[in-house]
């Protein structure tokens, strides 16, 4: 017999094939930021046709920890399992520096495949890692990180499974060596690339332009980047765009004034109109499919 399943208990075969076609057509790819289902699903249900892990706010919600290289691999790919089982659009998967050396990052690849995920992105980091817009970033050698990539390009199970490659050169070493590093990966196999924290639009030109390939723009409100828009982005060559804590900011930011006002006034109603209502919370998790569900193996069996 057939069952209508829950959209987190369905498969999701195809999405790894969405992804590839989406980056050989002429779209740019906008994939906001999210750190938990709830966040994955409102980015889903808005109509983007990716959504982003964000490293950063997956360390916040669930250890509260700054993005320090503090999370565990396990935390991370289980967490974003959970993630992936809950929208149907491709997954993009921050997997630090792939959490140990080139046997490690087999394993990286082949359980955030099991996982769901369509793809990763890795860096040239040394663990433990910190945030990109952040001082204090160490740096492997280029030829370490190439194999980085080397490894993580001949573990992945499906070819359309992408591989990120990012750099933090930029800060440290300046944009001619990060453009120089970027390209060494992208020749070691790299499907996706990224410079991480270029501080100029002229800088940004200059990626698209010296470092032939798709290229991801990291958005980060407040960080050493140029906040520009989609558009322009677009305009400039970038084929995909994350914004990894827009929600994460807000939420905080709303919540907090929540919270305030609940503390001052002894109720919330003035943010009422703010939220979703009970219903709308609960149908964006597919409550009448969940109940179906029960409903259906929880009825006596008719007798025979």
């Amino acid at each position: 017999m057939t069952i209508e399943l829950p959209l987190a208990l369905r498969p999701k075969a195809g999405r790894t094939r969405c992804l590839a076609e989406l980056l050989a057509s002429d779209q740019t790819i906008v994939a906001p930021g999210a750190f938990d289902c709830i966040s994955a699903r409102l980015v889903e249900t808005a109509g983007f046709p990716a959504v982003y892990v964000t490293g950063s706010g997956v360390s916040m919600s669930i250890l509260g920890a700054p993005d320090i290289g503090v999370v565990s691999f396990k935390e991370v790919v289980e967490h974003v399992g959970r993630i992936a089982d809950v929208v149907s659009i491709p997954v993009i998967a921050d997997a630090d520096t792939g959490y140990g050396g080139v046997v490690n990052i087999f394993r990286t690849v082949r359980e955030f495949e099991r996982a769901g995920v369509s793809a990763i992105q890795i860096e040239d980091q040394e663990w433990p890692k910190r945030c990109g817009h952040e001082p204090g970033r160490r740096l492997v050698s280029a030829a370490d990180m190439e194999a980085r990539v080397r490894a993580a390009v001949a573990a992945r199970q499906d070819s359309n499974f992408k591989i990120i490659a990012r750099t933090d050169a930029r800060t440290s070493e300046g944009i001619d060596a990060a453009i120089a590093r970027m390209n060494r990966y992208r020749d070691a196999g790299a499907d996706i690339l990224f410079i991480e924290s270029p501080e100029t639009e002229t800088e940004l030109e200059r990626i698209v332009r010296e470092a032939p390939g798709p290229h991801v723009a990291n958005m980060v409100e407040g960080g050493r980047t140029p906040f520009l828009g989609v558009d322009t982005l677009r305009g400039l060559g970038f084929r995909v765009v994350i914004f990894p804590n827009s929600l994460t900011r807000l939420f905080a930011r709303i919540g907090r004034e929540l919270l305030d006002e609940l503390s001052r006034t002894g109720t919330t109603l003035a943010y009422r109109n703010r939220m979703l209502d009970h219903r709308q919370l609960w149908d964006l998790f597919d409550n009448n499919g969940w109940v179906a569900l029960a409903d259906r193996f929880e009825q006596p069996a008719p007798n025979t």
